[in-house]
């Protein structure tokens, strides 16, 4: 009897598949096995590239006359750890009564690339049928729907030569410039910091996000602060207080003149000083109402979570790590609970959106969402998302946003608490996106006083719309309240990220009913005048979240305009690498990591590391770089351009710079840069030394 043989990329993911085929299944070692099916998995990858010295025992030594390695074939092997593994699938995939094998690996580049290794080096049968299956969650419905619908494996042969490439350029990039810097620098750097030999770790991804997050620390420590002096009024209408900021609107004695930092601000605390004193002349000290504006401001709910944005929101909110925030959204994508989570998307495709009432419904037994869920399926809304921003095939690759499937529930009281908190966000999330706007009512006065304006805000909200689901239960109330009572800009000033925004106030309804009232011409009493002292800020330090989110935007960093449009889309890695290629810099100590705070700062060594890079194969710290590079394995996997051409380009560029690194004579003017990123960390292990002893907290250099 002929059989079909699924192929998933790990054994939980096989018994899914194993259930939904609806045979008894025997287990066997390293798969199942039915009347008409077999069941196996790759535990991940199977097979890997071989080292360079597996190709000649030459290349065991580093040295510049190997230098650059570029194979005209490349060599891959079974991984040791996993090799029982390999050949039971091997084995499989050569049964005589196999037919069909469809390919259940992760339904992305990488999985793709994990089955097509396998298939390489057990030399699958050309005659034997391979089809895609590709699902974008693992429920029941889901997983049969792929199934019907798997195309013939060489649909996806693009995407196969991306995933290729991808793995060839790593390689490439990483052994050479490795090598080479390592050669060339490496005793320089651990003979500096008195260390242990450290071979110097170059990548294609990695090398850039070390130089994003050096670059932003030296303008965070070169930054110098302004402070600047604001005047704001007290006053007092009917009873009820609030203020008002002076600005050097037009026909201001002040407007466009040298003494301001900004429109509403003084860089001299005298300056300020001198305006009050032309305001409170004359008797009796009032302000004169010039102008009433009055509208209504809607916020609508925020786009659904990618990968990125998930591990950003659970980076500011549970302060994890984003690959712990990884680990936990794949397990609950594998417990049935969420779609597939490594992907780019934040809008939902038009076929998921026709049965999402599906995923609606089954969160109706989640505690605190069974009241959301009801009110959604009775007034309809989500029957017409389809035509709303969050469905949109154009900004789909691979796979739709991560929403809940509604199935899986009961398994969520078996996972940690943090599980279960990551889940209620997605959750929320999504039902939020069936909800109204929230609607606020805000109201913005004019005043005059002795021929200067004076600025007021106001914002209240009046329909919460989506607010009462986005938040957990527990904190709607105080949400809500602080969505009521905020206050902008905050008492204590941020600087610059503060400047020319509206000063919107809080607002009771008693005093925007007043408010309401005014007309041009009315007089409001002041109490008094007092200066708001602040200064600019630096830019602020990358958190583990915030990374990943300016890995995915990297093309907003470029400042070739044309350049920006044409990769727009590309980031810095994919949605499946970016937590690891982070955890990976901090664990080889370019970077540190702030478990508590998940902020990140790059270490000496780090820093020292990007000096060398900068001075000998600059490119690789550059965005534009990494994302250009990404973007051509976009323009692969869609069939825009050969892997020939591709990896011609690639090729020159490793052997140019490579080569260049060889005629380099720049120890000296790096030992200069060394000196002086070494000043800094003097002066912080003194200044960490001296808080440990209570003598202080800081020292001078």
């Amino acid at each position: 009897m002929s059989k079909s043989l699924f192929i998933a990329e790990k054994p939980s993911v096989a018994r899914e598949f194993a259930k939904a085929l609806k045979e008894k299944m025997n287990s066997n070692d390293g798969y199942m096995e039915s009347e008409h099916y077999i069941v196996t998995w790759c535990v991940g990858h199977l097979v890997t590239m071989s080292y360079p010295e597996k190709y000649d025992e030459k290349y065991k030594r580093w040295s510049f006359e190997t230098l650059p390695f570029l194979p005209e074939e490349f060599k891959y092997e079974v991984i040791p750890g996993v090799k029982k593994q390999f050949n039971i699938v091997k084995g499989l995939l050569h049964r005589d009564d196999l037919v069909t094998v469809f390919v259940c690996t992760d339904s992305g580049r990488e999985g793709e690339y994990i089955y097509r290794l396998v298939a390489m080096m057990a030399d699958i049968d050309p005659k034997i049928r391979q089809k895609r299956v590709w699902i974008d969650s693992q429920t029941e419905e889901e997983i049969l729907r792929g199934i019907r619908e798997a195309k013939a494996l060489d649909a996806y042969d693009n995407l196969s030569d991306a995933a290729f490439l991808r793995a060839k350029e790593d390689y490439l990039m990483g052994i050479n410039f490795s090598r080479a810097l390592s050669l060339k620098y490496a005793y320089d750097i651990s003979g500096y910091l008195g260390s242990k030999y450290q071979a110097v770790s170059v990548g294609r991804v990695m090398t850039c996000v070390l130089g994003m997050v050096v670059r932003r620390e030296r303008e965070i420590r070169n930054f110098v602060k302004t402070p600047f002096f604001r005047v704001v009024a007290g006053l007092d209408h009917k009873g009820h207080r609030f203020e008002a900021e002076w600005k050097a609107a037009e026909g201001s004695r002040y407007y466009q003149s040298p003494k301001l930092y900004k429109e509403n601000g003084f860089k001299k605390r005298e300056d300020a000083e001198e305006l009050i004193r032309i305001l409170k002349e004359g008797e009796p000290v009032e302000a004169i109402v010039e102008k009433v504006e009055k509208r209504t401001e809607k916020k609508n709910p925020p786009m659904l979570f990618n990968l990125a944005e998930l591990q950003n929101e659970c980076s500011r909110r549970f302060k994890i790590s984003p690959d712990r925030t990884l680990s936990i959204v794949q397990e609950l994508y594998e417990k049935k609970l969420v779609t597939y989570p490594r992907t780019d998307a934040r809008v939902l495709s038009t076929a998921i959106s026709k049965e999402i009432g599906r995923n609606i419904r089954g969160l109706a037994g989640y505690p605190g969402l069974g009241g959301p869920v009801s009110e959604i399926l009775e007034n309809g809304n989500y029957k017409n998302i389809a035509k709303t921003k969050y469905v949109n095939d154009s900004q789909i690759t691979d796979h739709y946003a991560i929403i809940p499937t509604g199935q899986g529930l009961n398994g969520l009281g078996r996972l940690e608490p943090i599980s279960g908190r990551v889940y209620d966000l997605i959750a929320r999330r999504f039902l939020s996106i069936f909800y109204p706007p929230a609607v606020y009512r805000k109201i913005n006065l004019t005043l005059e006083r002795n021929k200067e304006h004076l600025f007021a805000g106001f914002r209240i909200l009046e329909n919460e719309g989506y607010l009462k689901v986005i938040e957990p239960e527990k904190n709607d109330k105080a949400d809500r309240e602080s969505e009521k009572n905020k206050k902008v800009p905050a008492e204590k000033d941020r600087g610059n990220e503060e400047d020319g925004r509206e000063n919107d106030q809080s607002a009771d309804s008693g005093l925007l009913e007043l408010l309401n009232k005014l007309r041009k011409g009315n007089r409001i009493p002041i109490l008094g005048f007092r200066i708001k002292e602040g200064e600019t800020s630096p830019p602020k330090r990358y958190t583990s979240g915030s990374m990943i989110l300016a890995m995915e935007n990297a093309g907003q960093l470029i400042e070739d305009e044309e350049l920006r449009a044409q990769i727009k889309g590309s980031g810095i890695g994919t949605s499946a690498t970016r937590a690891e290629i982070l955890k990976k810099l901090v664990n080889i100590r370019y970077l540190s990591l702030n478990k508590k705070t998940q902020v990140i700062t790059p270490t000496q060594m780090g820093e020292m590391v990007h000096d060398v890079v900068f001075a000998s194969i600059r490119p690789l710290l550059n965005p534009e770089l990494t994302a250009s590079w990404e973007k051509g394995l976009t323009y692969v996997a869609e069939g825009q351009i050969g892997s020939e051409e591709y990896m011609r380009k690639l090729e020159d560029f490793v052997a140019r710079h490579t080569n260049n690194v060889r005629g380099l004579q720049n120890q000296r003017a790096l030992r200069k840069c060394f000196d002086e990123t070494a000043v800094y960390y003097k002066k912080q292990k003194r200044t960490s030394s001296s808080a440990r002893s209570g003598k202080g907290s800081a020292v001078e250099s």
